[in-house]
């Protein structure tokens, strides 16, 4: 579905005319264009709830509408040389990893709540990375859900510290989280499962949850990243997201699946795809937003070379420039192509094919690893202006939590490898059949 250029403008300049519960200074802000990244993450949460109560972008528009839900992820990407990686972590876990994993793996109410999510501000977070696992282990999880059957509640555990959940973004403000845990029911292992879960209410914290602070990094401190531990938190039975599978009270419990050969594990990692391809789109986003601004100073510096010429006709300069916008327009092509054929997937509520996967994992790859090389290549070749504040160059680390984020960039080429290499036939195979 094509975005208007008048949802753009909203989303982008437009004045709310609604913002709900409003900012301390009781005024309402701008949207995108107003986001500030000099703030408190209590400040930048803020933000986020009335960014998202002004109902321009709906939890559910990554399934019934996921044009606009990648083209607001651009648009916040091309601020991100000025306000760095914090608000566009928060956004895109919030609308991609929370909501998206509900739409993936929730049932109809399940889903219907997060109409009420948006209309009360609520944020939410994603749990699932943890110290000895998560992402780059193959979606392993050590926490633990137990199904207590006299209760009909799960009892949630981390059994050591290994299994506490890690850099949880928005970990620290959200009231909400959905939280993967290895599921057991009657004695039986039944696999990673996501809960929906409550974190905080009006009083503070849930009883039996501990909360951390991972530390201040080099850029984005307007981001709050947690660990999270948990200590036999109890949470009833409608928090499993059971689109796929659900346990049936009685005689120690029963886990039912609903779905023959489709797991809840799987499912939730259909996140990842889009998430890959809207850090994919970040990654370029910033790299072309930079390119922009050094290139609007270079254009204008005068310097000494034959003919009194600008900075920008300093060969290897123009020659960079060149390359880079080359370079661009043909990654923008290819994330654009595998956007596409995702947005078709999600609206049909299919599994991508396997060559799309790869498609959307080569495309986060080239998309992160090209941007780092060609802003640093730009870093060194523009001289003492990228030593400058409010130029840029001071948020390159952005495109470091591109190469990591939804899978290391490392990781997911190993992981490449091993599929390509299980798909093939041993060498010589055919002069043996």
């Amino acid at each position: 579905m094509a975005v208007s250029e008048e949802w753009r403008q909203q989303w982008i300049e437009e004045l709310m005319s609604d913002c709900g519960k409003q900012l301390s200074e009781g005024i309402c802000e701008k949207a995108v264009s107003k986001i500030r990244s000099n703030v408190s993450y209590e400040e930048s949460a803020q933000q986020l709830r009335s960014l998202q109560q002004t109902g321009l972008l709906k939890l559910t528009d990554l399934k019934y509408n996921p044009g606009k839900f990648f083209e607001a992820h651009r648009l916040l990407a091309r601020h991100a040389p000025n306000l760095g990686p914090g608000f566009w972590i928060r956004f895109t876990v919030h609308y991609n990893l929370f909501a998206g994993s509900v739409l993936a793996v929730g049932n109809e109410q399940q889903v219907k709540q997060l109409e009420e999510i948006q209309q009360k501000g609520f944020l939410g977070c994603f749990g699932l990375t943890e110290k000895l696992a998560g992402v780059n282990s193959g979606g392993v999880v050590n926490t633990i859900a137990e199904w207590d059957d006299q209760t009909q509640e799960f009892v949630i555990t981390s059994p050591e510290v290994g299994a506490q959940k890690n850099w949880i973004s928005q970990g620290l403000v959200g009231e909400l989280a959905v939280v993967v845990a290895d599921l057991r029911v009657a004695g039986k292992r039944c696999g990673a499962h996501a809960f929906l879960m409550e974190l905080r209410d009006a009083k503070g914290p849930v009883p039996n949850v501990e909360f951390g602070d991972m530390g201040r990094k080099t850029v984005g401190n307007d981001l709050d990243n947690a660990w999270i531990a948990f200590h036999g938190a109890r949470v009833p039975r409608h928090t499993l997201l059971s689109r796929y599978g659900d346990v049936q009270p009685g005689n120690g419990g029963t886990y039912v699946s609903k779905v023959k050969g489709l797991t809840n594990m799987a499912m939730i990692g259909q996140r990842l795809f889009s998430g890959r391809v809207a850090v994919a789109w970040a990654a370029l986003t910033f790299t072309r937003k930079l390119f922009e601004m050094t290139r609007a100073y270079s254009d204008h510096k005068k310097c000494w070379i034959p003919k009194n010429s600008t900075l920008t006709e300093v060969p290897q300069l123009q020659h960079l420039y060149l390359r880079a916008d080359e370079t661009l327009k043909k990654l923008e092509n290819f994330v654009g192509s595998c956007e596409k054929q995702l947005s078709d997937c999600l609206q049909k509520d299919e599994i991508p094919p396997m060559a799309l996967q790869e498609a959307i994992a080569s495309a986060k790859i080239l998309a992160s690893e090209t941007s780092i090389d060609l802003c640093f290549r730009l870093k060194q070749d523009v001289g003492s202006h990228a030593l400058m504040g409010d130029t840029g160059f001071e948020q390159m680390d952005f495109l470091q939590a591109c190469k990591f984020a939804e899978g290391d960039s490392r990781i997911l080429m190993q992981k490449l490898a091993r599929d390509r290499v299980r798909i093939s036939s041993p060498l010589g195979s055919s002069f043996l059949d």
